[in-house]
């Protein structure tokens, strides 16, 4: 059950890619026609797209990528934020880099090459919603929230949910964390051999400074024999401090100390200085994400109220427990929660500190990272890529009720409270609490 946190959604990849190499003989352009069938399913769906859905918010939305700190204990995010409107704006890859790609397939256990070809074709076009470097829009002081990658993921794939909190006036740090969780990710040495440079991988990857050499880190899985939870729980002790330094990178742009990124980059940091309310700092994450939210609020209270996605509970020591003074929002899917995980999720609750918990009818465990947007409605459902209910309802539900929590808990002076029914699970859609019947033996 452990393992169910990584992306489920990718076993539509491995379905392919067996299919793939059981169809070896076949003429390439007929087995790419006969994939793009499978893949893409029945479409008629949300405007009959397979996109990611742009923010509902008044503010167009920018993303820039920030590498503070070349070694692998620096500090690397995609950066989301309010931006100045522009004619034709850059859209990112939704997927940076091949490397990407090889790291999801080393990640599921899968051959490179014919992976990437796979990978590529079904998402290599993928765009984020959000304008590549785009000018900051200075509209007072805008809440903060830090977001935390799932176990096999990597900084873009929660754009939807990121580009919608800028969308809504947050700046939103995503982080690419190093602990060996992420399915892939990069960090730089610096080169002592002249003329052996290798080139960046992607334009985006370009360090500013010559002398540095691109080295990638891969997901790493557990050893034959080894014991998981001493592994998780070092994973999620580091996450969350990178969470931290990521908030402590925030503060200092905001002071407007000079930070340099490592990474060339046509965005102004300075223009982001006295922006952000820090004041009001949320921190938020999926399945692993979800736990490190936990772990970060315990560790920092700077952080002043976190919201779960679906959590696995599995990396945490209970002994930090009673540490989290915090409001916690735990927003789960039907389908993927289980007797235990809720009951450790119980363990938290509290006479004095806010808890909350909603389940999402119709939903799966992958109704929040973007796959769910880019397949085919009957793959979809097949693969379990997507619930019963329409994704974008599942996600509108999701982030509506995120920002009304946020509101009651970062004391905001908008009009997310419409919202609020949400948080108790009042909606057709919604399940207040948990649909898992806890054992009165087990409370």
């Amino acid at each position: 059950m452990y393992f169910v946190g990584r992306l489920g959604q990718l076993t539509l990849v491995k379905r392919i890619y067996e299919w793939s190499k059981s169809t070896s003989g076949l003429k390439f352009d007929r087995k790419w026609k006969w994939l793009a069938f499978f893949t893409m399913g029945n479409s008629s769906g949300h405007n009959n797209t397979l996109s990611i859905p742009p923010g509902k918010g008044p503010h167009k939305v920018g993303c820039t990528d920030l590498m503070v700190g070349h070694t692998a204990q620096g500090t690397f995010l995609r950066l989301y934020y309010p931006c100045q409107a522009s004619e034709n704006p850059h859209l990112p890859d939704w997927v940076p880099c091949r490397e990407y790609f090889n790291g999801l397939a080393d990640f599921m256990k899968m051959n490179r090459t014919l992976s990437e070809r796979i990978f590529n074709y079904l998402f290599g076009s993928c765009k984020i919603p959000a304008a590549w470097n785009a000018s900051f829009k200075p509209d007072g002081k805008y809440p903060v929230v830090i977001f935390s990658h799932g176990l096999g993921a990597f900084r873009t794939l929660y754009s939807a949910i990121c580009v919608e909190l800028a969308s809504q006036g947050f700046i939103v740090a995503a982080v690419e964390h190093r602990d060996e969780s992420a399915s892939a990710t990069f960090y730089f040495k610096e080169n002592t051999e002249p003329g052996t440079k290798k080139h960046p991988s992607c334009d985006i990857a370009k360090p500013v400074s010559d002398n540095l050499e691109e080295v990638w880190m891969y997901y790493r899985p557990l050893k034959p024999g080894e014991n998981e939870f001493p592994l998780r729980n070092k994973q999620v002790k580091q996450r969350a401090d990178e969470c931290i330094r990521a908030l402590d990178l925030l503060f200092d742009i905001n002071s407007g100390k000079s930070v340099e990124n490592v990474l060339q980059c046509d965005f102004d940091l300075s223009t982001m200085e006295n922006s952000m309310d820090l004041c009001r700092i949320a921190i938020m994450g999926h399945s692993f994400g979800g736990a490190t939210v936990i772990e970060s609020l315990c560790k920092d209270v700077k952080f002043k109220c976190g919201v779960a996605l679906d959590t696995w509970m599995f990396p945490l020591d209970e002994e930090i427990f009673p540490g989290v003074k915090q409001p916690i929002f735990f927003i789960n899917s039907e389908k993927f929660q289980w007797i235990g995980n809720i009951i450790r999720m119980k363990k938290l609750d509290s006479a004095i500190f806010p808890r909350k918990m909603i389940t999402i009818k119709g939903t799966v465990h992958q109704s929040f990272p973007d796959f769910t947007f880019l397949t085919g409605n009957w793959i979809g459902r097949l693969m379990k890529l997507k619930g019963e209910i329409d994704p974008h309802i599942a996600l509108d539900l999701s982030n509506k009720a995120t920002l009304a929590f946020l509101q009651r808990h970062l004391n905001m002076d908008r009009d997310f409270n419409q919202w609020d029914p949400l948080i108790d699970g009042k909606d057709d859609n919604l399940i207040p609490g948990t649909n898992i019947v806890i054992p009165q033996s087990s409370i």
